[in-house]
């Protein structure tokens, strides 16, 4: 590991065209955010030998927004200059040495979109913005100039490196045009051909058109003239081609000499290799050009899918490309690439650098096309750091652009071995912890309260637990289970993760069953500590190393520290005040052991605690202790710490992280600061220690970087004092400053943004005042980065802020308020009665007395009244508006009679009030109609949409009023005003419920949503909507209205999944009342009854998985003496009348069309039983039917579920209830023996012997052999429980047919004797021996086993091919790891018999035995026969047991069908077990 700081920077700024460039000698810059990184590249980078050669040296800082261009100086002496544009309107000239602004410009009004500094004159920049201006600004005599082209977005432009004069621009609607600086920014050539944005443009390295071989006219697509005019040629004009890249998918070569397009490359669409693109997003395209120096014949240029071709010129006539890194996949950019700048190095080494949608920055070798290294880069916050505990090296980043970032830190090759993992994670990862002992298992939170489990050795998806939490997930840890995840199983994994989220909750996951409910451990809190006052809300978990203590911080500053197993209280740290980010224990391999029990923590608060808790955790206290005063203080952040880490090389060492942007190492048993990092220009959010170097220590923050730092090369010892300090001051200068949108009335953004920053997610608010393009959603991104804003208007309107006080609303109300005083003054004075003789004697009150007072003042003050005066009458009253006094400036107008003045005035300026539409109508109804629509406009833009209308209506404008509040989503008023102003049978009324209903159904009002559609007279739709929540309930009211409308079809098949969701609630009276909403559901009635009655006769007999309490059965009248067949049509005559052959064959007619797939063993239960109720119920009615042939496949498919599904118990009911006295009476009814039935009746009758064959076996291993039924005793010893356990591992598909229970302890031969049922048994079991069924499934596994190895070659061949180009560190090991794991069996054992199977051989043997299964007859392969070598077994399993009853002959039998068939393992290896 190399002993040098690492920086991962910030990703590379998207949709720029350019923002990156490199200089000769090996220096590259990229933009990134609001600055620029510079890289080293060749020998000058210093790299350890055998890594690649480049190293991040600096960033330029100074710009408050995103940066949209960087473009070095190319003159030789002056390769230290470089300029910079940002969306702050300024350009700024850099020294990269010093790393300073040397000067600066913000000559541009609008958002700067391209720069370039010219390639011919040393000290010209030329810039453009979105609105077509473009100033050339001379940097050494300080000097600009403003020229204005088109009146368009410019996308891109280029300086001429052959004249200085010479810039080419590319705008945004495909135009190209070429202009002359020296001429005012006269065009000399305006080239049209492309439909879409130019994304770059290059010059030809080579004056003059004799490099390329080009017939003009030929391959001219269409002959443009060069601005209509005829050019002479000059020096000017003389010829020189012109490359353009745009998003119209083409590449255009011109002729500058001739105006014109000479050549179209179309760019191809290549098969996408490498992965990591999420097939969801829609292709995109940056097409961006380089035009190699020394070779003037190719350009490279990018591709769709992040691919990059060198395209050969020299065949015009047909599209000739090379692909780079064609021979090794996994080198391209895996999305589309925005920049390429070349590089000569030191040691003239030509080198190609990209930027890319991927985050990464590539650099390629121009003579070989092969991809040299790639610098990872982040998009996003870096919410957490965490090293790997089992493989020592591995750093896992946790960022905000929605991807975990695993850095290989020991990589000897490669610096930056660094793999990216974003399934699933769709969210910022702001928690990471690594499994303490499994190799490359990661748990990750989210922002949006998701928990997943990464495999990172693998290239599966994450498991995602299925429990959220409601807020970020501040932390995670492994730790031991608690008590309530055992919940009665039988083992538990011995770790657990336990996550902390923002709604303080602290849920408990087992990572064996992630899809499992998450345990809440505040219940077991509460129970064990009986604690009756609401518990704090927890907002950080730690497990002490030992995992026997848990420390849970709190939003309200205390830490609780908590023993298992059943998590007590033992004690309580009131120190913080303020809510705890962090807690860290302290390692347990130091040399004190005593320094275990230090726990760390950190707050909002800037001091660090440390708590010595051995007194307290050794004494364990019966009740808890409550600790104010700390072991250790660390005082010195001047801002709220947000990690802690102790050093694991170190006894009491540890570092913080804090929001005052600095990392701060303490020796804690001193108290003492030892070294401070200051190179973020962010708040640091994550540190970490190196597992491997005591000098090193990775941290992260919001400025998008993680940096490696050594703490010997820090120049500080503690961090900065002081709030105002000038690093501090510095970086918040830097950070980017909001950017207001434009809006009608930018006032109004002023109490939103305080309101906004309020919050207490300050993270997230300021990462979204970050460049845009590093949202973590491509898709918004695009369209966000690129789109223009919306006009001042639009973007008002569609504003949904739901209570603005805008300045006319303000002003309206103050008017109203005036008003309404005058007016109670009047009515105040009106009642006030005096004596006529008073009112006479005295001089009546004037009513305007404040004026009337003023004229009895000196004459000089009376003068300066009439100056006053005059000024004012001049203004005419304009004076008011100045002020902020619009309403009075209203009155004025009104008092000089111009009414239709006023209304305009107030219509221009939005300050138009209810009281001068009122008065409006005085200037005549056109005035009056006019200012309510201009009301109308402006009550929109306040969102006052319900007024707008109302004023709409009272000009007769219905349609408008509903449209205007149906695009706001104002339906329900909508639908009122429709019905009450419009005919019923207006089509708009429909329209507006269908499309409130489809609003309702997408925030999953359904109920409403149905509604809406039935208002709509759209019935089926209602159903479908209330049938969408899927629950018995809803289910059953959309059958239910399904059925009212006469949506028959769609109220039966509602019907039937209510009665199966019921069904799964063992709610059987609700199913049959569900069934009976539609009479085409008879039949399934007569399944769920059969079911019924087999469930209940299973939990009498205590078979079912567990009685259940909530079984809800019918009140049924049944005969318990009967047999089962007899009391299921007792219940079918009584209750569904079912009492002639006819009924039952149409019963049988509505349910033999439904078919059901064939059972697994992983079918669930319940689903297997209404399966094979299905079966039954089909058997029953052809048997009451008489159709004996039909009842008999339905018993069969019946036995064969439960038997596919290795469900040994219910094949055995099946019989005992379906076939109590065997299957002779079935041969009789059959009657012929070539009846096409009898393949089926055989293979039933061996099922069944097959069942009593395992009975028999299991009977023999019971306490008393004697008893079985074949033996001379009469009872089972042992329950079909029992017998169902023991399947579990004699089952053939279980893979081992052998029983796993120990031999009996008695001798094996028992001399017993068989009774006359045993004879008949023993004869029976003959049929099972069938040498031709045996042939038959011995071809079939010889199939599936070929299968399966070819299956697995192919699998072994990928996974080597990956091996070879993968590169060194983990993923080594990986594909050697998966394959151990995925091999079969049967290759592991040819693997152990060293027997390599080839190709061939396994060819042969597949037709070889496809040819045996085509010889066979048709009636042995229609119906399925139990295993005859596992019955082989067990005979001779039973014949060492009891030789009485296997004869010899069948012993001898048995042998040589295993012998000839069994040549697997799994029967090699139980027959040589019996043989010895």
């Amino acid at each position: 590991m190399g002993q040098e700081p690492r920086t991962l920077p910030p990703s590379p700024n998207w949709y720029c065209s350019r923002c990156s460039d490199a200089v000769p000698g090996g220096l590259f810059g990229f933009a990134a955010r609001t600055s620029v990184f510079l890289v080293r590249v060749g020998p000058g980078a210093d790299a350890i030998p055998g890594t690649p050669p480049f190293r991040v040296i600096g960033e330029l800082v100074g710009h408050t927004e995103k940066v949209s261009g960087f473009t070095f100086c190319h003159h030789p002496g002056q390769y230290n200059l470089c300029a910079t544009s940002s969306d702050d309107g300024t350009v700024k000239i850099w020294d990269v040495g010093t790393k300073t602004v040397v000067t600066e410009h913000a000559l541009h009004q609008h958002t700067i979109s391209a720069l370039h500094w010219s390639p011919r004159v040393k000290d010209l920049i030329v810039s453009g913005d979105e609105k077509g201006v473009v100033f050339c600004y001379w940097l050494n005599r300080n000097d600009s100039q403003h020229l204005f082209i088109e009146p368009r977005t410019i996308f891109c432009l280029t300086c001429s490196p052959h004249h200085e004069d010479l810039v080419a621009i590319g705008y945004k609607d495909g135009i190209v045009v070429i202009i002359d600086i020296s001429k005012k920014g006269e065009v000399m050539h305006r080239l049209r051909g492309h439909d879409d944005e130019i994304h770059s443009i290059a010059w030809c390295p080579l004056l003059g058109e004799d490099c390329l071989s080009i017939n003009q006219e030929e391959n001219s697509e269409e002959p443009e003239m060069p601005n209509g005019k005829v050019i002479t040629q000059t020096p000017v004009t003389k010829g020189c081609y012109l490359a353009t890249g745009s998003k119209d998918q083409t590449i255009r070569i011109w002729s500058c000499s001739r105006g014109r397009g000479v050549m179209t490359l179309k760019l191809p669409f290549l098969k996408r290799r490498g992965g990591g693109v999420d097939p969801t997003v829609k292709e995109r395209l940056w097409l961006t050009l380089h035009w190699p120096k020394d070779q003037p014949t190719q350009l490279v240029s990018s591709c769709f899918g992040g691919e990059l071709l060198l395209w050969d010129l020299t065949q015009s006539w047909r599209r000739k490309y090379t692909l780079f890194s064609g021979s090794s996949e996994g080198q391209n950019h895996s999305r589309i690439v925005f920049n390429l700048c070349p590089l000569q190095t030191e040691d003239d080494k030509q080198l190609l650098l990209s930027i890319s949608m991927d985050r990464d920055v590539k650099c390629w070798d121009m003579a070989t096309l092969e991809c040299c290294w790639s610098l990872p880069s982040l998009g996003g916050f870096a919410y957490s750091l965490a090293f790997s505990p089992v493989d020592t090296g591995c750093l896992a980043i946790g960022v905000g652009d929605g991807m975990i970032r695993v850095w290989n830190t020991l990589s000897i090759k490669n610096n930056y071995d660094v793999k990216h993992f974003w399934q699933g994670v769709k969210s910022k990862v702001t928690a990471l912890c690594w499994h303490p002992t499994k190799e490359g298992c990661l748990a990750f939170g989210t922002d949006d309260g998701k928990v997943g489990l990464y495999d990172t050795y693998s290239n599966k998806p994450p498991q995602i637990s299925s429990t959220y939490h409601k807020k970020t997930v501040y932390s995670l840890a492994w730790g031991p289970p608690v008590p309530a995840m055992a919940l009665g199983e039988g083992d538990r994994p011995s770790l657990t993760l336990y996550s902390c989220g923002g709604e303080g909750i602290v849920l408990q996951h087992n990572p064996w069953k992630l899809s499992g409910e998450a345990f809440d451990i505040n219940k077991l809190i509460r129970d064990t500590n009986s604690i009756k006052y609401k518990l704090p809300v927890h907002t950080e978990i730690s497990w002490k190393a030992d995992g026997k203590i848990m420390a849970l911080g709190n939003e309200d500053g205390s830490i609780e520290i908590f023993k298992l197993p059943n998590l007590k209280l033992i004690c309580s740290i009131q120190q913080h005040h303020k809510l705890v980010n962090t807690i860290s224990w302290h390692h347990e391999h130091g040399s004190q052991p005593e320094l275990s029990y230090l726990m760390a923590s950190g707050s909002n608060n800037a001091v660090i605690y440390v708590h010595n808790l051995q007194t307290v955790i050794e004494s364990n206290p019966q009740s808890p202790v409550t600790i104010t005063e700390p072991y250790r203080t660390l005082s010195g952040h001047t801002a709220k710490i947000t990690s802690l880490a102790w050093s694991p090389h170190h006894d009491g060492r540890l570092v913080s992280a804090s929001y005052d942007g600095t990392a701060q190492v303490w020796d804690t048993l001193q108290e003492e600061p030892l070294c401070n990092f200051r190179g973020h220009r962010g708040r640091l959010l994550c540190v970490v220690w190196s597992p491997l170097d005591p000098d090193c220590i990775y941290s992260g923050a919001d400025d998008f970087c993680v940096y490696k730092w050594l703490t010997s090369m820090q120049e500080h010892s503690r961090p900065p004092q002081g709030k105002k300090s000038i690093e501090l001051e510095k970086k918040r200068l830097s950070q980017p400053k909001p950017k207001p949108k434009k809006k009608k009335k930018p006032t109004l953004r002023v109490p939103v943004r305080q309101e906004l920053c309020d919050g207490n997610e300050e993270e997230s608010v300021k990462e979204s005042l970050g460049p845009i393009e590093n949202g973590v959603s491509d898709q918004e991104t695009e369209e966000e980065a690129r789109e223009p804003e919306p006009p001042c208007g639009v973007t008002a309107a569609v504003s949904k802020e739901p209570i603005i006080c805008t300045p006319a609303a303000l002003g309206f109300e103050k008017s109203k308020s005036t008003i309404n005083n005058k007016v109670t003054l009047l009515k105040k004075e009106v009642p006030k009665e005096k004596p006529e003789a008073l009112i006479k004697k005295r001089k009546a009150r004037s009513m305007l007395p404040l004026s009337t007072s003023l004229d009895h003042r000196s004459k000089e003050e009376l003068h300066q009244d009439c100056l006053v005066l005059a000024t004012a009458k001049h203004s005419t009253g304009k004076s008011h508006l100045e002020n902020g006094h619009p309403e009075l400036f209203h009155q004025l107008m009104l008092w000089k009679g111009d009414l239709k003045g006023v209304l305009q005035t107030a219509a221009e300026r939005g300050e138009l009030t209810d009281n001068l539409v009122a008065m409006a109508p005085v200037a005549g109804y056109h005035v009056w109609v006019w200012a309510v629509e201009a009301f109308a406009k402006q009550l929109c833009f306040q969102d006052q949409y319900v007024k707008a209308a109302s004023h709409l209506l009272s000009i007769h404008k219905v349609y408008e009023a509903v449209e205007l509040l149906k695009s706001n989503h104002f339906y329900r008023e909508a639908i009122a005003i429709a019905k009450a102003r419009l005919r019923p049978e207006d089509p708009i009324i429909k329209d507006l419920y269908l499309s409130w209903g489809a609003i309702l159904e997408k925030d999953g009002h359904y109920a409403l949503a149905a509604k809406c559609y039935l208002g709509a007279t759209s019935a089926y739709d209602a159903a479908k909507v209330l049938a969408k929540k899927g629950d018995a309930a809803s289910l059953r009211t959309a059958a239910e209205l399904a059925s009212i409308v006469g949506e028959n079809e769609l109220s039966a098949s509602l019907a039937l999944r209510c009665a199966q969701e019921l069904l799964l609630a063992r709610n059987w009276v609700g199913a049959q009342e569900a069934l009976q909403l539609h009479t085409s559901l008879k039949g399934q009635r007569l399944v769920f009854c059969l079911l019924e009655l087999l469930s209940k006769h299973l939990e009498e007999k205590q078979l079912s998985e567990g009685k259940s309490s909530f079984s809800s059965y019918n009140d049924w009248p049944t005969d318990s003496e009967g047999s089962f067949v007899e009391r299921v049509t007792a219940v079918w005559k009584s209750t569904f009348g079912l009492n002639s052959p006819e009924q039952y064959q149409a019963a049988f007619q509505q349910l033999q069309n439904i078919k059901y797939p064939s059972a697994t063993s992983n079918t669930p239960s319940k689903q297997l039983l209404l399966h094979i109720c299905h079966d039954l119920t089909l058997a029953v009615l052809s048997q009451e039917a008489g159709s004996w042939d039909a009842a008999v496949e339905g018993l069969l498919r019946a036995v064969i579920r439960s038997y596919d599904s290795a469900n040994f118990t219910i094949m055995q009911e099946v019989h005992s209830a379906f076939l109590p006295q065997g299957c002779d009476h079935l041969r009789d009814k059959l009657g012929d023996h070539q009846s096409p039935t009898t393949p089926a009746f055989k293979s039933l009758k061996a099922f069944f012997i097959y069942g009593c064959l395992y009975e028999f076996w299991w009977s023999l291993s019971g306490p008393c052999p004697e008893s079985s039924v074949w033996l001379r005793a009469a009872h089972r010893s042992k329950t079909s429980t029992e017998q169902s356990q023991e399947v579990d591992s004699v089952s053939p598909e279980e893979t081992d047919p052998k029983p796993s229970q120990p031999e009996p302890s008695r001798t094996p031969e028992l001399d017993v004797r068989l009774s006359e049922e045993g004879e008949q048994m023993q004869n029976a079991c003959k049929e099972l021996l069938s040498e031709k069924h045996a042939g038959l499934q011995n071809a079939q596994r010889t199939v599936a086993e070929v299968q399966e190895t070819l299956a697995e070659m192919i699998r072994q061949h990928q996974k080597s091919q990956l091996c070879k180009s993968t590169a060194n560190g983990p993923d080594k090991n990986e594909p050697e790891q998966e394959g151990q794991s995925l091999s079969h069996p049967q290759n592991q054992c040819k693997e152990e018999k060293n027997e390599p199977v080839s190709l061939p051989e396994l060819t042969k043997r597949l037709t070889e035995a496809n040819e045996r299964i085509a010889k066979l007859p048709e009636s042995i392969k229609t119906w399925p026969f139990p295993d005859v070598l596992e019955c082989c077994l067990i005979l001779l399993h039973i014949g060492s047991q009891c030789p009485s009853f296997v004869t010899q002959e069948m012993q001898q039998q048995a042998q040589e069908f295993l012998q000839k068939y069994g040549n697997t393992k799994v029967y090699k290896r139980h027959y040589q077990t019996l043989c010895t």
